[in-house]
């Protein structure tokens, strides 16, 4: 159990970050934060923050001896960079990122812990794409197996003659089959290092473009019933994994069942109207984890929540939405705005 005043190091300079940092200060710790240059909006919220490559070997074993603890907020941190902290000291695992970076090894994962997927096939080369969408037909999904989030580094084809107009991209890419499905949801748990799990109630995720645009609590009937499968899929998926902080996993709710989508080794966005609407919010939760304290109560404290994402330039005018009922305001301090992207977010709850 980390002591009052230990400093926990944060690998990622986002959003995420930034709410974590906010949920150690009542704890008691301090921040450090990691990232290359960039709109590392989490400074200003740590105590301190390094700004440094994810190769620099100096910077990071220097960054290592000053935290105690180090997690990350995003699951792109380099393993590498991961791996370099000191082991025991660094929570979720490295293991974590290494299964969530490929989505291939992600879905082979799951699968052998008895998860449904999409159908799928790994594609090295116009012959594997070809091959692929004769088995698996269109329309489908190309999506590179690494890197790609919010609807980036993805390619619907919805006959063949979109994939023979497409350009291969020089990466590694999976296709996946469409899935028919109800509603999308998360499962977002948290796993303590005695092995506790806690999780929150789950909520319909609304997307428009790739983009996560809404979380609604009650999620609703059709996946009220889906939601115990998902719950025991994610938990053997932090049980084999050895995993310690919040863990989210998504799902399309299907006439089969919950069908698994992609796993977050972190904190997530579909997660972010606990902050007002739990017991305890993902953040808090998170750091109690790796901080090695007992969990938080993850009891939903409202009859109705929704949470929606605040995009580009409609943060200029986001204060005008706090006129309304019990609404509360994230705004990111992003200080480039462009179209599409994460500034902020806004959640409602409805008490009665």
């Amino acid at each position: 159990m980390l002591k009052r005043g230990s400093t926990i190091g944060i690998f990622g300079g986002g959003q995420l970050g930034r709410m974590m940092a906010a949920a150690a200060a009542p704890l008691g710790y301090r921040c450090i934060g990691y990232a290359p240059e960039g709109d590392n909006v989490a400074a200003p919220l740590c105590a301190e923050f390094v700004t440094a490559a994810w190769d620099d070997e100096v910077a990071l074993a220097d960054f290592a001896a000053r935290c105690d603890v180090v997690t990350w907020e995003f699951e792109n941190v380099p393993v590498a960079s991961a791996r370099a902290m000191p082991q025991g000291r660094i929570f979720p695992p490295p293991a974590a990122l290494e299964t969530a970076q490929d989505r291939l090894h992600e879905k082979r994962f799951v699968e052998d812990l008895g998860g449904r997927t999409a159908p799928y096939a790994p594609i090295d080369s116009r012959a594997d794409l070809d091959a692929a969408l004769a088995t698996i037909g269109t329309p489908a999904i190309l999506k590179t197996r690494r890197d790609g989030y919010d609807g980036k580094g993805q390619w619907r084809l919805h006959s063949a003659d979109d994939a023979a107009a497409l350009d291969l991209p020089d990466a590694p890419t999976i296709l996946e089959g469409f899935v028919t499905f109800a509603a999308e949801f998360s499962v977002v748990l948290v796993r303590g290092q005695d092995g506790e799990m806690r999780v929150w109630d789950s909520t319909r995720n609304v997307h428009q473009g790739g983009i996560l645009s809404a979380s609604r609590h009650p999620a609703g009937p059709q996946i009220a019933a889906q939601i115990g499968e998902a719950r025991e899929l994610a938990e053997k998926v932090a049980d084999r994994l050895g995993y310690v902080g919040v863990l989210t996993l998504e799902f399309f709710a299907t006439a089969d069942g919950p069908v698994f989508n992609e796993m977050a080794p972190r904190v997530h966005n579909s997660g972010h109207w606990t902050i007002e609407g739990a017991a305890t919010s993902q953040f808090e939760n998170h750091i109690r984890a790796v901080a090695g304290l007992p969990l938080g109560d993850t009891r939903t404290v409202a009859g109705k929540v929704e949470m929606h994402n605040i995009l580009g330039a409609d943060i200029e005018t986001a204060h005008t939405l706090l006129g309304t009922g019990d609404t509360h305001l994230h705004d990111y301090g992003k200080r480039d705005i462009r179209e599409g992207r994460k500034m902020g977010h806004v959640t409602r709850l409805t008490r009665a």
